[in-house]
């Protein structure tokens, strides 16, 4: 609650954390399958930095702009489990997790159900076009998230 007694909104609450203790989190089916040249690691999805696709891809784009914006971590992860792992090593303070809705409804409860002195916020946005091959987010709307509250 604020001191006017007004509910923050989630968006409000995200951009009211400092982006350094932000993460960001991406699924892995963003990518071009044809002829992606990324390599899928321990540590998720690694892009080349002279991918040929990097202007136009949308994980290229929002992992320049997160790093851009001094986010603490930016995981492209094949699945959940790899995206908790993440959030369980880098702690954030705030989420910004892109995904398919049954992705993220499973990795928001995971997340609120995992032991932490103070829960994280998190802000979602689900994919336009899912079906784990070639999906599709809001590029200006996920850029606009990431965004909030830098300066």
């Amino acid at each position: 609650m604020r001191a006017d007694n007004r509910v923050l909104t989630e968006e409000e609450a995200f951009a009211a954390v400092p982006v350094k203790e932000r993460v960001l989190l991406l699924p892995h089916c963003l990518r071009p399958s044809e002829d992606c040249p990324g390599k899928i690691t321990r540590d998720g999805l690694q892009c080349p930095r002279d991918c040929p696709h990097r202007a136009t891809c949308a994980i290229g784009r929002l992992r320049d702009e997160a790093e851009r914006l001094g986010y603490k971590g930016v995981c492209v992860a094949p699945g959940g489990a790899m995206a908790l792992r993440f959030v369980k090593e880098k702690a954030p303070k705030g989420i910004l997790a892109i995904a398919c809705y049954k992705e993220l409804l499973e990795g928001v409860q995971a997340v609120e159900e995992t032991p932490a002195k103070e829960k994280p916020v998190i802000l979602t946005l689900p994919l336009l076009r899912d079906g784990c091959v070639d999906t599709e987010v809001d590029v200006d709307e996920a850029l606009r998230l990431l965004r909030l509250g830098a300066h």
